[in-house]
């Protein structure tokens, strides 16, 4: 008898991005009305609709690329330490961003966490390429977004540091 139906791991893997993302989202409904909105942003920002849907795509896409490399690996393994722990570090950076910027108001070390979380991204990319190519290809929208994440954190920290 099987206890656990064939396609149980891959929801579970797609699916758990999603987690961090969610509770994250409570605090930046929050914090978006008032604070984030008093901040000086960056003519090419992306406004704010967008970015639970691209979040979205981009977790459900990271996650199914994770359950790819743990099906090709054979599952938790010491083949699979590398691969999924670089993947569990950035997605822990990435769900440690938004406590840091719109829960604690840190711009400055949310700009550090980004650029951890978009070096131990690139890692598990270069990390899966030779384990699954279609699962480092779909990690390339997700450090591309990293990239243009960063570079607006940068600039909302640079705008806003003197304020209060």
């Amino acid at each position: 008898m099987e206890v656990v139906p064939t396609w149980a791991p891959a929801v579970g893997f797609t699916l758990l991005p999603h987690t961090g993302g969610l509770l994250g989202s409570k605090i930046t409904k929050r914090e978006i009305p008032v604070w984030y909105e008093s901040l000086q942003k960056p003519s090419w920002c992306p406004p704010n609709r967008v970015f639970a849907p691209v979040w979205g795509t981009l977790y459900t896409s990271m996650g199914y690329g994770s359950y790819l490399v743990w099906k090709e690996l054979g599952g938790f393994n010491e083949k699979s330490v590398v691969p999924l722990g670089l993947y569990a570090g950035q997605l822990a950076l990435n769900w440690a961003w938004t406590p840091i910027f719109f829960g604690a108001h840190k711009m400055g070390w949310g700009l550090v966490t980004l650029l951890l979380t978009t070096g131990t991204a690139a890692a598990t990319t270069a990390s899966w390429y030779n384990i699954n190519k279609t699962a480092a290809y779909l990690m390339v929208p997700y450090l591309a977004w990293l990239t243009m994440a960063s570079a607006l954190n940068y600039r909302v920290w640079k705008d806003n540091r003197n304020k209060k």
